[in-house]
């Protein structure tokens, strides 16, 4: 079975889609099996990977139950548009609603090792599908003041899907983007992060910068638009691996694609 990643943030513009862009590229060239969910309404994920806007079926279709999640996976990844809003008020008034992702990605995992869920950029239902069918959770902050309080928040959204639905769900980590490490300011912030969540903060910052928005826009991964940059996502790739379990030989993939990306 597949390890199922959420990816959650309390508010939008946290990088949080370029993560599991990145992400999902890097694991994929290291030969890791990996299924992207796109659980956002907005889509950025799926437009990310540059599928067409009218691609069906899309999750709103799987967590409706009028497809299901392997009908609904175009080039390894499972889609997302506005419909999805409307799926979710659906969610709603459904018993169990709780569980529905998770019952519909049991059969589509058995093909996978990773799974990444990138969730909305609200702490609400969808949200919490996605930790009901994770196994692990991975916070995303940016480097501003308010960090810390969006963070917390984070967790206590986890907590209550782990003491409530999902006993199994643990803490990946929390990972600080968008920082400018020159500045005072996002080195306040990933202290503050430290002595609160202590080695649960990834070492690696993401850098902030304009070229995520373009690599986005190209539909191109950060890996190949801007390798530069791209070796941050790559450094916390390796420490990812580390923290997942049966991803040994992943990892030594990723050092030669790590010596790739700085030549």
């Amino acid at each position: 079975m597949a390890q199922t990643i959420a990816v959650l943030s309390q508010k939008g513009g946290t990088g949080k889609t370029t993560t599991v862009r990145t992400l999902t590229d890097i694991l994929r060239r290291c030969e890791v099996r990996t299924l992207a969910v796109d659980l956002d309404p907005q889509g950025n994920l799926s437009d990310y990977f540059d599928l067409p806007t009218d691609v069906q079926p899309t999750v709103a279709e799987v967590l409706s139950g009028r497809a299901k999640a392997s009908e609904a996976i175009h080039e390894d990844i499972i889609p997302a548009n506005l419909s999805l809003a409307e799926a979710e008020l659906m969610l709603g008034g459904k018993m169990g609603r709780e569980m529905t992702l998770k019952r519909a990605l049991a059969k589509a995992g058995e093909d996978y090792e990773v799974i990444l869920i990138d969730c909305p950029p609200s702490l609400g239902l969808l949200t919490i599908n996605a930790l009901v069918a994770a196994d692990q959770a991975l916070i995303t902050a940016e480097a501003q003041y308010f960090a810390l309080q969006g963070v917390e928040q984070a967790m206590e959204v986890v907590e209550l899907a782990r003491e409530s639905l999902n006993p199994e769900l643990s803490l990946l980590g929390v990972l600080l983007n968008l920082a400018d490490m020159r500045t005072v300011h996002s080195r306040e912030a990933l202290v503050s992060l430290q002595e609160r969540f202590g080695e649960a903060v990834f070492e690696t910052a993401i850098r902030a910068s304009i070229a995520y928005a373009e690599s986005a826009e190209r539909a191109t991964s950060i890996l190949d638009h801007r390798p530069d940059l791209g070796a941050d996502y790559i450094a916390v790739a390796g420490e990812l691996m580390g923290r997942l379990p049966g991803l040994s030989d992943a990892r030594k993939r990723l050092a030669r694609l790590s010596q790739s990306s700085t030549t």
